[in-house]
């Protein structure tokens, strides 16, 4: 059985090999993926148990897209062992890395800083509540991460560029700027949250940055415009107002559209047009509520705010059609971020070439373990993609 998965990984080499040259000789460059974690069964795992701390998980703290957290389940790395062996195997991994790409993804950069660390023993349906950021003391973020990366950029000459999505302290996104390494600027997370409550526009998104609609862990773009643009996270909400005291399920119908939401997002009513509205409903002092009033301020109107700015006028449309989509590409397409690349799907989207609910058609839901993730096919052939004339 071992020797099967050698000789199948030998052929899958041989072709990646056969691919970066092909590609190099028509000027395309590959961006390959380098996983800061691995699994706990992993080769990796099995003969360096000393680089892993295997009494901990891996995961992210609660936010308003997972309001219990993440737990991703495999163990988080032992830094000082590896840095006592002078990052050998990191060397190794990006050494190996280099014969088949031109750029690499640092998965989960901030991890590289400090990550969230969940004892095994806690139990699995608390997922990612009870965790805590190792290191412990915050002013080793800045040292750690920067001599991992450091690191890599002595071993490759690959370009890095860096996976920065979620919390995100000011150090990593300093160190990134200092050492040019682009971050991620996914279109439905890149707004001004504190001021103005809106997407920023092209000309705002961060130079040094890869431009995009969806990642590999989030919905396409049309099914996160039909069911979460404008709406909260019903289990973030039901459990801030439970900590407040809050009668949750008797301000639900009053504060959201119930029959308009779904897949556990909660859709703002058209009616609850303000924030003195909200607090009225809630019945609690606005200094006592204030992640609430956030939440609304970020996703209250968000589908108008953003068909307003892609140019559109009259009623906004609820689900996604091909204007919509192609004026939303060409909105990342045309910011000044380094690079703009987009998830296949989002282009099939466009084309018209997916039939029924968007919503069936996602990669990975972080934190979960399930048949569906990881599995997703394009139920298009390969021909007809080549031979549609949106290629044009």
């Amino acid at each position: 059985a071992i020797v099967f998965q050698q000789w199948v990984q030998w052929h899958l080499w041989r072709q990646f090999i056969a691919v970066k040259q092909y590609a190099g000789k028509k000027g395309v460059l590959l961006k390959g993926d380098i996983p800061i974690l691995v699994s706990r069964d992993s080769a990796d795992v099995w003969a360096h148990p000393d680089y892993f701390k295997l009494d901990l998980s891996a995961g992210a703290p609660p936010d308003m897209y997972a309001s219990h957290g993440q737990r991703w389940g495999m163990p988080t790395n032992n830094w000082d062992a590896i840095a006592a062996d002078d990052y050998r195997y990191l060397r190794e991994k990006l050494r190996c890395a280099a014969k088949v790409y031109d750029i690499i993804r640092v998965d989960h950069v901030v991890g590289l800083f400090r990550i969230w660390s969940i004892p095994v023993d806690e139990p699995h349906e608390s997922q990612g509540l009870n965790g805590f950021f190792d290191p412990v003391d915050e002013s080793k973020w800045g040292d750690q991460g920067r001599g991992i990366l450091s690191v890599m950029l002595d071993t490759t000459d690959m370009l890095l560029c860096a996976e920065d999505l979620g919390t995100v302290p000011d150090v990593c996104r300093q160190v990134m700027e200092e050492y040019g390494i682009p971050g991620n600027d996914v279109q439905r997370w890149t707004k001004d949250w504190s001021e103005r409550h809106d997407f920023l526009p092209p000309e705002e998104y961060r130079p040094l940055s890869v431009a995009m609609l969806s990642t590999h862990d989030t919905t396409n773009w049309a099914a996160w415009w039909r069911y979460e643009a404008g709406t909260v996270d019903e289990g973030l909400f039901r459990r801030k107002s439970e900590e407040k005291g809050i009668d949750f399920e008797a301000v639900k119908p009053l504060l959201f559209d119930v029959k308009r939401s779904a897949h556990g997002r909660l859709r703002w009513k058209d009616e609850v047009s303000s924030v003195s509205m909200m607090i009225d409903i809630l019945g609690r002092a606005s200094h006592e509520i204030a992640d609430f009033i956030d939440m609304y301020l970020n996703t209250y109107e968000e589908k108008g705010k953003l068909w307003r700015q892609l140019g559109f006028k009259g009623k906004v449309k609820e689900k996604a059609d091909r204007n919509l989509i192609g004026a939303v590409i060409r909105h990342t397409a045309q910011s000044q971020a380094l690079f703009c690349i987009e998830q296949l799907m989002d282009w099939v989207m466009y084309a018209g070439l997916i039939p029924g609910d968007p919503y069936d058609f996602r990669i990975n839901r972080p934190g979960t373990v399930g048949e569906r993730n990881w599995s997703q096919r394009l139920p298009v052939a390969l021909e007809d993609l080549v031979r549609d004339p949106v290629n044009a």
